[in-house]
């Protein structure tokens, strides 16, 4: 039996190339919001980032998000994504 291929996202913060399954999904919705996308499947511009918190708050201070997502990302934005970072498990 043929094995299915894993599919592969960059991390915007560390570049790295990781199974999807291992990263967290942020999106910007069509209405312009920036979310936290635990399934994976939200409409929406995404962006990966490694579930780590240290990656998290690296992105809070280059700011990646906002120009991945072009769109301002406030600071209570990231910390909302922390937050809210520590609540999902690993798929």
């Amino acid at each position: 039996m043929k094995q299915r291929k894993v599919p592969l996202r960059k991390c915007i913060v560390t570049n790295e190339m990781m199974p999807k399954g291992d990263l967290i999904r942020i999106v910007r919705t069509p209405e312009g919001t920036v979310e936290l996308d635990a399934t994976g499947k939200k409409n929406g511009r995404g962006a990966y980032l490694t579930n780590s918190e240290d990656v998290f708050e690296a992105a809070k201070k280059r700011d990646s998000l906002s120009r991945h997502l072009q769109v301002n990302v406030s600071a209570d934005d990231y910390e909302r994504l922390i937050a809210e970072r520590a609540k999902v498990k690993k798929r």
